[in-house]
């Protein structure tokens, strides 16, 4: 078990780059995808509810393929990793600007009416008051989604990327069908998702002193 153990830990350096790379284009995506939400007019509103509503609905293996097989073998060239990390981040983007989204449903109803009585222009108002404010309730949410990717990049491991999971199917072929590969895999992955729950739990706390401070 113990070498076991020790071959599946070359693949966690892909794991944590697929999963960490995924989680900051969702990040970014993630922001405008949220403000597309929220505005005035309708055409916005309904091709960010569209994306959304198609990127969450589709599972992700799908994607990937639709991706790597589909877009990377056709239009531009790209391996199995930049495909991964592509396909994982766009679907990223569509469940944190929901989780943005929620983080600013949480936010009291004046707060708009008192930054434009102050003079504040939109802008102001969502980089100064609303944006802190949403970045803090959404950190928990976030931190939840991001130990629910880390489990979900697996699926990587069928369009070729050398990750934990690949390394898991090739130590179980090569012990016969053991399972034993498999629960290694399991210790490895609860190992990896305890360190970001608890930079999360730090994170929040931090966050809710500066904000009573």
């Amino acid at each position: 078990m113990t070498e076991t153990f020790l071959a599946l830990l070359k693949g966690v350096p892909v794991a944590l780059a697929v999963t960490g790379l995924s989680f900051l284009i969702g990040a970014v995506l993630g922001i405008p995808l949220v403000l597309m939400r929220r505005a005035r007019s309708v055409l916005p509103r309904l091709a960010a509810r569209i994306y959304i509503d198609v990127m969450r609905g589709i599972p992700p293996v799908v994607w990937l393929f639709i991706i790597f097989f589909g877009l990377g073998s056709g239009i531009v060239t790209l391996s199995p990793f930049q495909a991964a990390v592509l396909g994982m981040g766009l679907i990223s983007a569509a469940y944190l600007a929901e989780i943005y989204r929620g983080g600013f449903l949480t936010l009291p109803a004046g707060q708009n009416a008192a930054a434009v009585a102050l003079g504040l222009t939109r802008l102001d108002t969502l980089r100064y008051v609303l944006a802190p404010q949403v970045l803090r309730v959404s950190v928990p949410p976030m931190a939840t989604f991001l130990v629910s990717l880390l489990k979900d990049t697996t699926v990587a491991s069928t369009i070729g990327v050398r990750d934990v999971m690949m390394l898991v199917t090739q130590q179980a072929q090569a012990a016969g069908g053991g399972f034993a590969p498999f629960i290694a895999a399991a210790v490895l992955y609860i190992l990896l998702s305890i360190p970001v729950a608890a930079l999360a739990r730090a994170m929040d706390a931090r966050m809710r002193r500066r904000i009573t401070a």
